[in-house]
C-alpha cells in the first residue's frame, strides 16, 4: 500500500509540474487564435468562438507592411547570433575546462571569471559600448556574438570543468604513456566520455544567448541586427496592441528551442544525470 501511494504521489507531482509548464503555453496559444472581441469579452471564455490562424500567416509572410518582415528577420538574427556564440564558446570552453580540471592550482582564474559573471550586466555597458564603437561593431551581429561570448563562456567552462572532474584519469594517463599528446588525449579520450554533458552545455549556452534582451536592446538600433526579444518588445510599444499577435509571436519564438531540446533530449538527460554524480 505504501509503495502504491508513493507511485501515486510521484505521478501527481509529475502532472503538477507538467500542468505548471504547459498551462501558460496553452493559454498563449488560445490567445493567438482568438479574435480581439473574444480576448476582451467579460466574463472571459476559455475557448474562442471562432478559431483564427491568420496571425500566424502574417508572421510567416514577407509581404511589405506585414509584421512577418520584422519577425522573420529578427528570428534569423537570433538563430545566427545564438548559434555562433555557442559554437565559439564551446571551442574555447572545452580546452579551458580541461586545463582547469587536469592542472591543479589554476582554479583562481576560473573563480575570478565566475565572479565577473555574477556582476550585473549594467556594470559592463559603457566599456562594451566603447569597445564595439571603436571597432565599428555596434548594431552588427558579430558585435552581439562577441558580447554574448562574454556571458556564455564562464558558465560553459565551469559546467564542463565539473564534468571533466568526474571522469576517470587512469585512461588518460595510459594514453599518455602510449605516446598521445595532450590535445590528442582530449579529442580521443576525454571528449567521447564527456559527450553527454557537451550537449547539455551547448543547449544551456544557446538558450542564454537566445533569451538575452538587455545587451541586444542597447547595442542594436534597427532590423539589421536586432534579435527576437527586442523585436517582440517592439510589437508591444504601440498604443493599439494586438495581444493575439504578440501571443502568436511568443508561440513561434518557442519553436526553435523546443526542437533543439527534443533533438538533444537524450544527451541533455544523461548529461545532467552524469554531471550531478561524482566518481
Amino acid at each position: 500500500m505504501k509503495v502504491k501511494m508513493r507511485h501515486v504521489g510521484k505521478y501527481a507531482a509529475a502532472l503538477l509540474v507538467a500542468f505548471t509548464v504547459l498551462a501558460p503555453m496553452g493559454w498563449l496559444f488560445l490567445m493567438s487564435v482568438s479574435a480581439a472581441s473574444d480576448l476582451t469579452r467579460v466574463p472571459l471564455e476559455w475557448l474562442p468562438r471562432q478559431w483564427d490562424f491568420t496571425r500566424y500567416g502574417k508572421l510567416l509572410s514577407l509581404e511589405p507592411g506585414q509584421p512577418g518582415v520584422l519577425f522573420l528577420h529578427a528570428l534569423g538574427n537570433s538563430l545566427l547570433v545564438a548559434t555562433g556564440a555557442t559554437i565559439i564558446c564551446l571551442l574555447l570552453a572545452i580546452p579551458a575546462a580541461f586545463s582547469f580540471s587536469r592542472y591543479r592550482g589554476r582554479d583562481g582564474w576560473l573563480f575570478a571569471s565566475l565572479a565577473i559573471y555574477m556582476v550585473p550586466p549594467v556594470a559592463f555597458v559603457l566599456p562594451l559600448y566603447f569597445l564595439l564603437q571603436q571597432f565599428d561593431l555596434l548594431n552588427t551581429r558579430p558585435g552581439l556574438i562577441i558580447v554574448y561570448c562574454s556571458l556564455i563562456l564562464p558558465f560553459l567552462t565551469w559546467m564542463l570543468k565539473n564534468q571533466f572532474d568526474t571522469l576517470p584519469q587512469d585512461i588518460e594517463q595510459a594514453a599518455r604513456l602510449d605516446g598521445l599528446r595532450v590535445w590528442q588525449v582530449l579529442l580521443r579520450i576525454t571528449l567521447p566520455l564527456a559527450k553527454p554533458v557537451l550537449g547539455a552545455a551547448a543547449l544551456f549556452g544557446w538558450l542564454l544567448a537566445w533569451d538575452e534582451f538587455f545587451y541586444a536592446l542597447l547595442f542594436t538600433s534597427n532590423i539589421a541586427a536586432q534579435t527576437l526579444p527586442v523585436t517582440i518588445a517592439g510589437f508591444t510599444a504601440g498604443r493599439a496592441t494586438d495581444d493575439g499577435l504578440i501571443a502568436a509571436v511568443g508561440i513561434l519564438a518557442s519553436v526553435p528551442p523546443l526542437f533543439i531540446a527534443i533533438w538533444l533530449q537524450k544527451t541533455l538527460v544523461s548529461g545532467l544525470a552524469s554531471g550531478g554524480s561524482k566518481g
